[in-house]
Order: structure tokens, then C-alpha cells, then sequence
């Protein structure tokens, strides 16, 4: 059958709740609509299809053949139509998501990219909040963690995003005290958070000079501060490249010394298991995966070349 031959779909649903019903007013109370508005309808559905759908001799809404027949299909036909749309809405990001972060991750990571998900997912609208350790964040009512590797009953997570820690300095500070190889570092400070004091020494005793001196040593409480005392020419941080991959591509940090890289597990996203295929959070891992894949391919630029 043709579909430019359907009917009107607003009529069809005035004339099978009225029919339904056995009640123009009841068919208006249960569509929200005036007791007019139904029969305006019903008349135009029945000048659609050429023949009368109800009794006019009484005093109740009651069909004719011809509109039994079109009441036996258009009810099931209704009931299909509203069942696809809800599993179509039900299969679309909306709502409120909250998301627990690690501070630093968040502030120069996440957030700067949340755009790009809104306008994929207008409908989805999230909240982030933070917690400095993955105990205090699986311990927050959130629906997701964004956080390093963890083991947590009840929720499973993904990898997303891999990490590199290479020794970060500002183009200014590189001028004044060129760092070359890792033993120039005893003329730096170095920047510490205390999120990861042993990072600096596990830095070290990597590069082959695990008993380096440095000038000094300067402690903040949380890695965004070391990032942004580095930026700023105070010394020399153990940075991690995908949260400053903006500064080195505009030249606002160096990472002159290419290795070695301290590779980490990096970042996971976790749902709880109950709600882990939920519209909102299979969105927003997606996203986190694609972002995290276009986020590793700059790291190449800073890191050399593998060795055979």
C-alpha cells in the first residue's frame, strides 16, 4: 500500500479513543483536547475514507461496521508506534550524568572537551565533580569514575586513555638553563605534587642517575599547580603529556628530553554494573574512547622513536 494513502495520524487517534472509549468527552478527557476538537476530527477522518465510522441514532460513540474494522487495526498500530518510539527515545543520551574526576584530569582534560560532547549529545547534561583518590571517588554518589586503574566491586571500567611522564620546562627557563640530558637537572628545581611524590624519582632512577642533586625541590598539593608553576618558569615538572599536550603544541612548555618516557596505565572510565549500558554512560564512554585514541596520536611528536 501506498503511504501517501495514510490517513491522518491526529485522527486516527481522536476516532480510536472515542471508539475505544464508547465517549467523545471521555476521548477528549484522555487526549487532552476539547469535545469539539474529536468530532472536528472524526469528521475529517470520515471524509477522508468516504463513509461514516459512528452510529449517529445513539447516544454513545458507537462504530459502524466499517469502523470496527478500521478500530481493530488502528488500536495494535497505535500501540506498535508508541512502542518503537519509546525504545528510540529510551536508546538516546539524556538526563543528568554525574561524573566523579581526578582534579588535575578534569580541569585540563576533561572539561576543555566537553563541548564536543554536548554537541554530539545535546540532550545529556553532566555534572563533575572531584576527588584526589580513587578511594574518595568510588565513594561519592556519581553514576560514573573517571579515574587511574582500580579494582572496585560492582563497577567495571575501560581504558581510554594511556599516559607518558617526561620532564616539562617553559621555553624561557630552557633559555636560561638548557636542559639537554637528565644530568642538567641538578641546575633546576623540581616541581612536585604531592598526588605523586615518587614520579620525580621513578623519573630518575630510569634515566640513570637515581642519586641526582637538583638546586631545590618545590611541593604543591595538587599536579594542576606544578603544571601551571612549570608554565610559568618556576622549574622543571614531571609532567604527564596528555594534559599539557596545548601547551607543547603552542610551544608554552618543552619537553626537550625525549626519554625515557614513564608510561602508566593511564585513565579508565567505570559504571557501576547496574548501570554500565545505560544510553548516558555507553555515550559518554564512546566519547571518552574516541577522544582518548585523537589525544594518543600526538604523543609520537614528543617521545622518541622506539628502539628495535
Amino acid at each position: 500500500m501506498a503511504r501517501a494513502r495514510l490517513p491522518p495520524l491526529n485522527a486516527i487517534k481522536a476516532f480510536e479513543a472515542a471508539a475505544r472509549l464508547g465517549s467523545f468527552t471521555r476521548a477528549a478527557e484522555e487526549l487532552s483536547v476539547t469535545h469539539g476538537a474529536v468530532s472536528r476530527q472524526i469528521r475529517l477522518l470520515e471524509e477522508w475514507l468516504g463513509t461514516r465510522l459512528f452510529l449517529r441514532t445513539s447516544r454513545n460513540a458507537v462504530p459502524t461496521r466499517a469502523g470496527a474494522d478500521l478500530l481493530a487495526e488502528a488500536g495494535p498500530a497505535l500501540d506498535r508506534l508508541a512502542s518503537a518510539s519509546l525504545r528510540v527515545q529510551s536508546g538516546i543520551a539524556r538526563g543528568v550524568l554525574h561524573i566523579s574526576a581526578l582534579p588535575t584530569f578534569a580541569m585540563r582534560w576533561l572539561i576543555p572537551r566537553l563541548p564536543e560532547l554536548q554537541r554530539e549529545h545535546p540532550a545529556l547534561e553532566t555534572r563533575i565533580l572531584t576527588a584526589s583518590t580513587p578511594a574518595e571517588q568510588f565513594g561519592m554518589d556519581v553514576d560514573v569514575v573517571v579515574s587511574g586503574p582500580a579494582r572496585q566491586p560492582g563497577w567495571v571500567g575501560s581504558r581510554f586513555l594511556g599516559e607518558a611522564y617526561l620532564p616539562l620546562l617553559s621555553p624561557g627557563l630552557m633559555k636560561e638553563r638548557p636542559l639537554r640530558s637528565p644530568p642538567d637537572l641538578a641546575q633546576h628545581t623540581l616541581l612536585h605534587a604531592a598526588t605523586r611524590r615518587q614520579m620525580w624519582l621513578r623519573w630518575l632512577t630510569t634515566a640513570g642517575v637515581p642519586d641526582l642533586k637538583p638546586a631545590r625541590h618545590q611541593v604543591f598539593e595538587h599536579f594542576y599547580f606544578a603544571i601551571q608553576a612549570a608554565i610559568e618558569g618556576l622549574g622543571v615538572a614531571m609532567g604527564p603529556l596528555a594534559l599539557v599536550s596545548d601547551e607543547l603544541r603552542e610551544g608554552r612548555l618543552l619537553a626537550p628530553i625525549k626519554e625515557p618516557a614513564i608510561r602508566t596505565r593511564g585513565y579508565f572510565v567505570y559504571a557501576s554494573e547496574t548501570n554500565s549500558e545505560a544510553p548516558a554512560t555507553t555515550a559518554l564512554r564512546q566519547w571518552l574512547l574516541a577522544a582518548g585514541r585523537l589525544a594518543e596520536a600526538e604523543f609520537p611528536a614528543y617521545l622518541s622513536p622506539t628502539r628495535p
